[in-house]
């Protein structure tokens, strides 16, 4: 019973975001947030813009070698560092996973379907607070979120 509480409460707070797959074709400049952006940090930053599920670092790697066939796999991980640091991407973890990695800056929170293993962007409805749906302690301020939903979606869903 508690179980579809929650489930109700989140379904109410949050949408599942369906651009994930969005095309993104902008040029990146050569700097971006004070990072000046190297081929290899603007080929890794684009490839996260492109192809928005939350890839990890071997992801990254793996997928960059098409268009950078000698970068390494130090390179990799030290440019998402960058790129963490410079607030152009989130370094996202899920339990005893590897990290992820999101280059949607908004407040969200993520979907991690089960069946598919697939993490989806999932935002708060317009108008509802947290307030509404949690019981915070008196006079807390909220300044950040990392909110993971857990469940199974159903198997159109699934395949997106």
């Amino acid at each position: 019973m508690e179980e579809a509480g929650v489930a109700s409460a989140a379904e109410a707070m949050v949408d599942l975001s369906t651009d994930s797959d969005s095309e993104f074709s902008a040029e990146i400049p050569a700097e971006t947030g004070g990072l000046r952006m190297t081929k290899q940090r603007q080929e890794v930053y684009r490839l996260l813009l492109e192809q928005r599920d939350h890839p990890t670092a071997q992801d990254v790697f793996m997928r960059v070698k098409d268009t950078l066939p000698h970068i390494s796999l130090a390179t990799v991980y030290n440019t998402l560092e960058a790129l963490v640091q410079h607030g152009l991407v989130r370094q996202v973890n899920f339990d005893r996973e590897p990290s992820r990695f999101c280059p949607n800056l908004a407040d969200h929170g993520h979907f991690h379907d089960k069946v598919s293993g697939k993490i989806h962007d999932v935002t708060f409805k317009q108008g509802v607070s947290l307030a509404d749906v949690l019981e915070l302690p008196p006079g807390a301020v909220v300044t950040g979120i990392e909110i993971t939903l857990r469940g199974e979606l159903p198997m159109e869903e699934s395949a997106k």
